[in-house]
């Protein structure tokens, strides 16, 4: 019998950040950190501010609405950013 192996993208479980870095846990596993300088609207945020956040759809980002930035998981593993 042959299977035919599903290919799926990882996605957002969780967000956290530090006063330097945020962290993304994905469901495959995989935990992303970055700096937080790379991403001007969240570096200027309060720890407040940074819990409040919403993930996108099934969990191909993350929304922060009182900051009004948006990140992609693909945009993240690339490197990027979805603006």
């Amino acid at each position: 019998m042959n299977t035919q192996e599903v290919e799926t993208s990882p996605l957002v479980r969780r967000v956290g950040s530090t006063d330097d870095e945020l962290r993304v846990w994905l469901t495959d596993g995989r935990t992303i950190t970055v700096p937080l300088a790379r991403f001007p609207r969240l570096a200027g945020a309060t720890m407040a501010q940074l819990r409040e956040y919403e993930i996108l759809g099934e969990g191909e980002g993350v929304h922060w609405p009182e900051l009004d930035e948006d990140l992609s998981i693909e945009g993240l593993l690339v490197g990027g950013r979805l603006t």
